[in-house]
Formats: C-alpha cells, structure tokens, sequence
C-alpha cells in the first residue's frame, strides 16, 4: 500500500504530470545551460549542484525544455516553488529585465547550435 502522507501525495501526483508532459531536454542541453548562465540564473550563485527550475512550473503546464528550463541554486529553486516566475522575481527584488532579456538569448542560441525552431514567446 503506497504512503497516504500529504508529501506522498503531492510527489505522486507531481511525477505523473512531468511523465504525461512532453519534456524533451536532453542531458546536453542541461549541461549547455549551465555553462551559458555559469551560475543560477536568477542570483548568479556558482553553486556547485545546481537544480533545473522550470520557468513555468510543472503545476502550472510548464514542460522540461531548453527554453523552459533555467540553472538554479538550491534558495531561488525553493523559494520560487510553482509562483509565476515575473511576480517572484518582483517579489525578490531580482532584475526581471536583464534576466529575460539573456534568457531569450540564451535560449535562442542554443536553439540555432541545435537547429531547433525558438518556441514564440521564448
């Protein structure tokens, strides 16, 4: 019989929706955002292990892909939890500008070097 706790629950269900969800970011593309950020994306901490942030949290339809994905260190990636990446980042005080600007950089790069179509809005 599987835990009953409300964690359980909660992991239970988050696996099932990353499972369902069309996640396509290969080992690669992690390893190359990592070096293109050098850093967390959100606070620029060099962490030595730092965790995939999903842009658009998993809860909320976000999928595991080059252009959803961002380094983070281990305080921004628990404190973002699934809020909405714009209204955190004014919450935290963190320059929601600069980093949208170079993500979209970033995230187009790495699109080209692979040869992938750039989601709109990315």
């Amino acid at each position: 019989m599987p835990p009953r706790s409300r964690k359980a629950t909660i992991a239970r269900r988050r696996r099932r929706r990353v499972a369902a969800a069309d996640n396509d970011l290969t080992d690669q593309q992690w390893l190359d955002l990592m070096e293109a950020w050098a850093g967390c994306a959100y606070c620029g901490a060099e962490e030595p292990a730092l965790q995939k942030d999903t842009m658009l949290p998993i809860s909320r339809g976000g999928r595991y892909t080059v252009t959803n994905v961002v380094p983070a260190c281990r305080s921004c990636n628990a404190s973002k939890c699934n809020s909405e990446l714009t209204t955190w980042m004014r919450r935290k005080k963190l320059d929601e500008k600069a980093f949208l600007v170079r993500q979209l950089e970033i995230s187009r790069a790495l699109s080209v070097a692979a040869n992938e179509p750039v989601e709109p809005g990315a």
